[in-house]
């Protein structure tokens, strides 16, 4: 496993080299806007299957994906409702995991058997760089053991993640912390807060109507 410390100078060899080992079929894990994320190249089935395996995480349990623009929502999603507009337009790039209707043949990684994928624009410029320079859409499932804390530094994903360990770890800096991403299903009318979490339930349903 490498370790890459992410300051001045070093961000773009740091991101270059982290995104090599994405689109190698590696696991990393980065910094976002609220915690440190294992990030997986969404075609490479057996990376997504690993990051299960690091986090010891069930498999009924979809993994949450970023992307670098709005135009992988064709890729991904079956629809994109009015309702997700107004929320891309108010809350993206920023802490809202959005779900959609799954488009058909993306890997069960993704959508377990809900039909559904959960997707965001991070507002984190490490996050967003390093999809970027991938230039696929990468997993953000939180860098931890299923259940326990998020880590919050490039050194605790270290000393929580160690058998089996990502491939590779983006030394952002400490991430802010807080709350997850909140999570809203637009696949009902009206939309459905599954999370609550940076962004609050009332800002969310206020927009929604």
């Amino acid at each position: 496993m490498k370790e890459a410390d992410l300051t001045g100078s070093d961000l773009d060899r740091a991101v270059s080299e982290a995104a090599k080992v994405l689109r190698a079929g590696g696991v990393v894990a980065y910094p976002t806007e609220t915690s440190y994320g294992l990030g997986a190249v969404i075609d490479c089935k057996g990376a997504l299957s690993r990051i299960f395996e690091i986090k010891a995480r069930r498999k009924d349990k979809p993994l949450l994906v970023i992307i670098g623009d709005p135009a992988f929502l064709s890729e991904l999603a079956a629809c994109v409702p009015d309702q997700a507009k107004m929320l891309m337009e108010r809350f993206w790039p920023g802490p809202l995991t959005i779900l959609f209707p799954a488009k058909a043949g993306l890997p069960w990684p993704l959508c377990g058997q809900t039909g559904k994928i959960g997707l965001r624009i991070s507002s984190h410029h490490v996050a967003r760089a390093l999809v970027n320079e991938v230039g696929r859409p990468v997993t953000a499932t939180s860098a931890n053991r299923s259940g326990l804390i998020a880590a919050r530094t490039a050194q605790e994903v270290a000393e929580y993640l160690i058998d089996p360990a990502p491939d590779y770890i983006l030394d952002g800096g400490p991430s802010p912390g807080g709350p997850p991403s909140s999570i809203v299903d637009v696949t009902v009318n009206p939309p459905a807060i599954i999370r609550e979490g940076a962004i609050g339930a009332e800002d969310i349903l206020a927009l929604c109507g």
